[in-house]
């Protein structure tokens, strides 16, 4: 299996198809397998690239404190030791916060960057926020990773007929390491790149769902700070949009990917 020595740790990947890079990087409790809805379809046009975090899937879990700008840094590392710059990025959740890290830390490997169902900053102040927080990290200690994959589960796929989706929801979630994924939801609390989006300079498209956990009016507000930014809205969509509606989804991001290849 690949991986990748940067930044001392391993990180696993892989690599399907020829031509323009394309790098996904997935959300947090997640990995590879969770683009796999989109891997078939985009490696028909674009060598495609998956990669699992720090603390995520096969890539190693250190016990030190995570960071988004460490995993910003960490797949800095990774695209320059493949030496596929400048890449289009796409990234979900947390891969979106990672992707707008990189775009202000290094946006000369940036082709293009499609953020989706994130935003440019964490902040945990107002008590429902600070509610959130609380649900996750004691669900998480007392009742472990397989419970809170059942749980966010319901709220990312709560349709009659998605019963399959949740299923490999959790099954998935309950692999992750409790410890990593702990470290990581902490690196992400309090973090903020929105003073540094005007150097986010390659074409950027945000992607949202019309039912994701964040407003659609902060989605609006971060896109105008982008210079060269768009706005798509997927209707009767929630927060895991690729694997709930990847016929939708690839769409939208190969039209926008096809303009900047």
């Amino acid at each position: 299996m690949p991986y990748l020595k940067v930044n001392d740790i391993n990180l696993f990947y892989e690599s399907t198809g020829e031509g323009a890079p394309v790098l996904f990087l997935h959300g947090l409790g997640s990995g590879t397998r969770d683009w796999e809805w989109q891997v078939p379809y985009f490696a028909r046009f674009y060598r495609v690239i998956t990669v699992d975090a720090r603390g995520h899937g096969q890539s190693d879990k250190p016990a030190d404190p995570y960071s988004v700008p460490l995993f910003a840094a960490d797949i800095i590392a990774f695209i320059r030791a493949l030496n596929i710059a400048p890449v289009h990025l796409v990234g979900i959740s947390m891969g979106g916060m990672i992707a707008l890290q990189i775009g202000a830390d290094a946006p000369e490997l940036l082709k293009s960057m499609v953020v989706v169902n994130s935003n440019p900053a964490l902040r945990i102040q107002t008590p429902k926020e600070k509610l959130m927080l609380a649900q996750r990290l004691l669900i998480v200690n007392l009742l472990g990773m397989r419970r809170m994959g059942v749980f966010l589960g319901k709220r990312l796929f709560p349709l009659p007929e998605q019963t399959s989706l949740r299923q490999i929801f959790a099954d998935r979630w309950a692999e992750n390491d409790k410890r990593a994924y702990l470290n990581a939801l902490r690196g992400l609390v309090n973090w903020d790149v929105t003073d540094r989006l005007p150097r986010i300079t390659c074409p950027v498209l945000v992607v949202a769902a019309e039912n994701d956990y964040t407003p659609l009016a902060e989605k609006r507000a971060y896109t105008a700070k982008l210079p060269r930014a768009e706005l798509v809205v997927v209707p009767d969509a929630h927060h895991a949009t690729p694997a709930e509606k990847p016929d939708v989804f690839n769409e939208i991001v190969h039209a926008f990917l096809k303009q900047h290849v």
